[in-house]
């Protein structure tokens, strides 16, 4: 270390306190020569320094020594010397007045660099008189960085700030105590849909669907000083619009730790929630008919039992005819089924009253506060909306089975009041007037029948034909009967067939052919479905069966295939051929009757196609004779 007395310039290892007063004062000049900091004594009577820390080295460049043989004009800059000048002799008058008063002064002083740059310092220092009167300034001096540097970074910070801020999706706010907007960034307007003006001049009164919970929400943050996160609440959008929005609220503070506002993220949840919303719908609603299901209809029916809204009415209702539908005309007819009977029921109750699809086919309704007189009111709306319904829609016939049941006090359980009405339900569906399961298959039939247009009252043909083969035969009446009904419905499962197929022009894709090679199996499964077809049913399913073993859809072959059928294949096949089709021209009877005598054996029964070609020419005969 370098200290002058006066005596001048005396250099004493830091080991070698033997220059000092006291062991303190070698511990002191050993921690002012390791600071990081320059610690300095400057001689205001002489003009010269007394001590400088080495730490001078590492801010101006210049060693210990070189340092304490510069005056200040040189290790200043101008305007710091003019500046340090001016002011000390002030500073100086108020210290003289009152040697006493501690009085330290910061400054900021440029000085100069041994290589000629200048370092901004932070000086602070103050007056003293030692025991011998000499006054003395002496001080810490640090480097600091320019106002300008610092405005710099802290302007580049800011940007960098905000532009981390522009940049994300969530709405980024800042307010002030009142909770007026103070900043905000891109990603909150385009949430709300509004302009930067727009938003800036917006109240929190019109910006929240309730205002005065999110107040609450700021007043918990301003009395505990503790954010609050992740609360959701609705905003209105520009659009009138509702957006659904995540918010978290931070207190912002000042440097002395007071609160001058709040700041936080807001994030657009709408989907989030829409999507839980849906989840909670479907979980008590029917997707199909958007009718409560059966778990929420058993989650009201167990609170309803603690309640004293008696007396209570239970009406059940079953789709009659759905499998049928299902299977014959598709399963997309059978869903406008179930909408049409829950909308008729929907339509027909009270708006207190609660309805439920309870199964498949099944719709139950609770009536709280109604007697029988009630529930037989409404059982009558119902079937006037039936009848209309089925007027309007003659394609599609709807039919409910209907049944009640009451309860005029707590000694009759919802559970018992739920079979009561089951069972009353299923006494009205199998009632002997009931003929709805008939009126189905006749809807049924009819479209069958408005598909048969294009041939000319083919079945009516076939029938008649069918008949004199089964005579010819030798069947017997049971089976000629069979033979002529078959002759009817045999194409019953085209119901469900698409038209474009029915009636295409031209061959059939593969893909057609597979669609239409599925409608023996649904007539099959439709006449099985009523007492007057069931007894029809088998032969329906084998009606495409061919003799080579090479037929649809069993793949039975020769006598395997019911006679019935057999014979209904060779009238079918001669009378697509003898009458126009949108994919073949019509041939001669005798060319027709040619085409079968090439196919028996493959395709048909060889002894049915002998016995129908004697059929046939006679028919003729007896159609030239005259009479």
């Amino acid at each position: 270390m370098t200290i002058r007395d006066e005596g001048g310039v005396k250099r004493f290892s830091v080991k070698n306190r033997l220059p000092f007063d006291s062991t303190a004062e070698a511990e002191a000049l050993l921690i002012a020569d390791t600071c990081p900091d320059v610690l300095w004594s400057y001689n205001l009577d002489k003009k010269r320094w007394n001590y400088i820390s080495p730490s001078i080295g590492r801010l101006c460049g210049f060693s210990v020594e070189e340092t304490m043989e510069l005056d200040l004009d040189q290790l200043m800059t101008p305007a710091s010397y003019r500046y340090l000048t001016s002011f000390l002799s002030g500073r100086l008058e108020q210290y003289l007045k009152d040697e006493s008063r501690l009085v330290v002064q910061r400054d900021e002083i440029e000085l100069v660099r041994k290589d000629g740059s200048t370092v901004l310092c932070e000086v602070a220092s103050r007056y003293i008189r030692n025991n011998s009167g000499v006054l003395t300034l002496a001080g810490v001096a640090r480097e600091v960085k320019k106002r300008s540097e610092v405005e710099k970074e802290l302007r580049a910070s800011e940007e960098k700030y905000r532009e981390i801020l522009g940049s994300i999706e969530e709405g980024y706010y800042e307010t002030d105590l009142k909770g007026r907007l103070t900043f905000f960034n891109d990603a909150a307007c385009r949430m709300l849909g509004y302009s930067r003006e727009e938003f800036s001049e917006l109240s929190y009164k019109k910006l929240y669907k309730n205002p005065e919970a999110v107040v609450q929400k700021f007043k918990s943050v301003y009395i505990t000083g503790q954010p609050e996160n992740g609360f959701t609440i609705e905003m209105a959008r520009k659009d009138n619009g509702m957006v659904y929005v995540e918010i978290s609220i931070s207190p912002m503070r000042e440097r002395d730790g007071k609160l001058n506002g709040f700041r936080g993220v807001a994030r657009d949840i709408s989907e989030r929630v829409k999507f839980q919303q849906q989840l909670e719908y479907f979980s008590m609603h029917d997707q199909l008919t958007g009718l409560y299901n059966r778990t929420y209809f058993e989650e009201e029916m167990r609170r309803l039992s603690k309640s004293r809204d008696y007396p209570v009415t239970m009406i059940m209702a079953d789709l009659n005819g759905l499998k049928i539908i299902n299977d014959s005309l598709g399963h997309d007819y059978g869903d406008r089924l179930l909408k049409a009977a829950a909308a008729v029921m929907q339509d027909s109750l009270r708006g207190s009253d609660v309805l439920a699809r309870v199964g498949g086919d099944e719709y139950s309704a609770i009536l709280v506060n109604a007697d029988e007189r009630v529930a037989l009111k409404i059982i009558a709306r119902i079937r006037k909306k039936i009848k209309i319904y089925c007027e309007q829609n003659p394609d599609l016939y709807l039919s409910l089975s209907l049944g009640t049941a009451t309860a005029p006090d707590n000694s009759v359980t919802f559970t018992e009041l739920f079979k009561l009405a089951d069972d009353a339900m299923y006494l009205d569906k199998f009632a002997p007037s009931t003929s709805a399961r008939n009126k189905i298959m006749q809807s049924l039939m009819d479209a069958l029948a408005e598909k048969d247009y294009i041939t000319g009252g083919h079945t009516k043909r076939l029938e008649i034909i069918c008949r004199k083969m089964g005579d010819k035969m030798g069947l017997s009446t049971r089976q000629q009967d069979d033979l002529a009904l078959l002759a009817q419905v045999h194409d019953l499962g085209k119901v469900g067939i698409p038209e474009k197929i029915i009636f295409k022009e031209g061959p059939l894709t593969p893909a057609e052919w597979r669609i239409m090679r599925q409608h023996p199996e649904k007539g099959y499964r439709i006449a099985l479905s009523s007492k007057y077809l069931s007894g029809v049913a088998n032969l329906i399913l084998k009606h495409h069966e061919r003799w080579d073993g090479n037929g649809y859809p069993l793949g039975l072959r020769g006598v395997e295939i019911p006679l019935e059928c057999r014979i209904l294949m060779v009238a079918d096949a001669y009378d697509a051929m003898t009458n126009a089709r949108p994919y073949s021209m019509a041939k001669s009877k005798e060319e027709a009757l040619q085409e079968l005598e090439i196919c028996k054996g493959h395709q048909f029964d060889p002894d049915v196609v002998h016995e129908f070609a004697k059929v046939v020419r006679k028919n003729s005969q007896e159609e030239q004779s005259p009479r």
